[in-house]
């Protein structure tokens, strides 16, 4: 995910097609999480654990969309939409009162994924529907809040553990977008005094050019070893 201020920027400016090669893992997210909101009975009521600024409340607006989050990830955010503040701990809700929720880059906030995991899980109803999305090869965030990274294999031991059925585990995306990333993250070293001339010679490279090659190049890794992260859906 690109940093908030550099995509506000570009979403004023760009199309989006070009959003979508400079910043693949939002799309992709932002396009399982449609089509995970589409595919629940009309209305839902659906929980945003850890919802932050309440970027996805766009996306469940056919159904009762209910956001909660401690408010202490990062204090430049505006935390004014949000219904509900509490701990992911020990959420202030009936069991099985939710017939979804959605958790996306949170867990990794967490002192506790399994017990995250298995709160979640009390509040929903049975049969009802989790997405979840993790990071695996991030830079360190939302300092001093961020504690873990996930593979395959541990979101799946997880998810089982906290009594969840696993339905699919994607990648979002391989090595070609995951060094996309690391281009642009190179940027911020050239920031600040006399290193604003190189970050100009270098932002066109890769801020854009590289990126956007390394997009389209993203299909010659079929293994997915090397990922940005995970999107899960699973069931209750």
């Amino acid at each position: 995910m690109l940093n908030r201020q550099i995509r506000r920027t570009a979403e004023r400016v760009l199309p989006d097609f070009l959003l979508r090669w400079l910043d693949p893992f939002e799309a992709f997210v932002s396009e399982r999480l449609q089509a995970f909101s589409n595919a629940l009975p009309t209305p839902s009521c659906v929980l945003d654990a850890g919802a932050g600024e309440c970027r996805y409340a766009s996306l469940f607006v056919r159904h009762r969309y209910i956001s909660l989050d401690s408010a202490v990830g990062d204090g430049s955010w505006d935390y004014s939409r949000l219904n509900t503040l509490g701990d992911l701990e020990q959420l202030p809700f009936a069991p099985t009162v939710f017939d979804a929720a959605i958790s996306v880059v949170v867990l990794e906030h967490t002192r506790n994924p399994l017990k995250v995991l298995c709160e979640t899980g009390r509040v929903l109803r049975p049969g009802g529907k989790l997405f979840l999305v993790v990071p695996s090869q991030w830079e360190e965030h939302q300092i001093p809040n961020d504690f873990f990274r996930f593979t395959r294999f541990g979101v799946e031991h997880l998810l089982e553990q906290s009594g969840f059925r696993i339905e699919t585990i994607e990648p979002v995306g391989g090595f070609f977008w995951l060094l996309a990333r690391r281009c642009v993250n190179l940027l911020a070293f050239f920031q600040g005094g006399l290193k604003w001339v190189l970050f100009a010679l270098l932002a066109p490279f890769f801020g854009f050019l590289f990126p956007v090659a390394l997009y389209f190049l993203d299909g010659l890794d079929r293994r997915k070893e090397f990922t940005l992260g995970y999107v899960c859906v699973a069931s209750r």
